[in-house]
């Protein structure tokens, strides 16, 4: 395993909160989810809130973002999916970023292998052992973020890692809590959202992140995200890095 920063050692407990995510547009899969094809991540631009992939939200729906590398900007060339039911948001953001490495599993071995259930996918830990039993690396580490606000050490590491972990091929699985005020392009403006997206990418000029968003609220897929809203939305969670 490599040297990374650790984040402190008080941020061992598991957190008890499930991610589950409740949409109405979040039913079983059906056997003709369409595929989108290959998508390109910069065509409009990468400022937060930039849409790259929206408006297909059928669950199940299936997208390939092709890597990109200019002298600010590097993406990931990732095989995104719809999550196939409202609380499979942890299996299907790990399918997402086990894609930039291997042949993923489908979301339902991955389901039961995260141990999830219909309260959705405890702990972010999970999602660590998991990429790493696919991967084979030993590369991802769980990082926690319990301080809401986050302290500027951990905000730190968290673009640390991100930059570190998409240079190296490397998406971040995070779980996160999306409240009323501040939430994702799309999310339910009245609801406390629990979920796990997948970060594949970021644009170091724009200082904003690509997001692999299984939910697929409101239609949103794919699209860029301010690091700084990205650094509040995590806690009280954590992330695999």
């Amino acid at each position: 395993m490599r040297k990374r920063l650790a984040a402190s050692a008080a941020l061992a407990l598991a957190l008890t909160a499930s991610a589950a995510l409740a949409s109405p547009a979040l039913a079983k899969a059906g056997p003709a989810a369409p595929d989108l094809g290959h998508v390109s991540v910069l065509t409009h631009g990468s400022t937060s809130g930039t849409a790259v992939v929206s408006g297909h939200n059928e669950p199940g729906t299936k997208a390939h973002a092709d890597a990109v590398r200019t002298k600010s900007a590097h993406t990931l060339s990732i095989d995104y999916q719809v999550q196939e039911t409202g609380y499979w948001c942890g299996p299907a953001a790990t399918r997402i970023a086990l894609s930039a490495r291997v042949a993923p599993p489908s979301q339902s071995a991955l389901a039961s292998e995260l141990g999830t259930t219909t309260n959705g996918t405890d702990w972010i830990g999970q999602v660590t052992g998991a990429l790493n039993a696919h991967v084979g690396t030993g590369w991802y580490e769980t990082k926690e973020m319990p301080n809401d606000p986050p302290t500027q050490a951990q905000i730190d590491l968290l673009w640390r890692d991100v930059v570190l972990d998409i240079d190296n091929n490397y998406p971040i699985v995070a779980n996160i809590v999306a409240p009323p005020g501040n939430q994702p392009p799309g999310y339910p403006s009245n609801q406390t959202i629990y979920h796990y997206f997948t970060v594949i990418g970021y644009d170091d000029a724009n200082s904003t992140v690509l997001i692999a968003d299984p939910a697929s609220f409101s239609g949103n897929q794919i699209y860029w995200l301010s690091f700084a809203q990205l650094a509040t939305l995590i806690p009280p969670k954590g992330y695999s890095a």
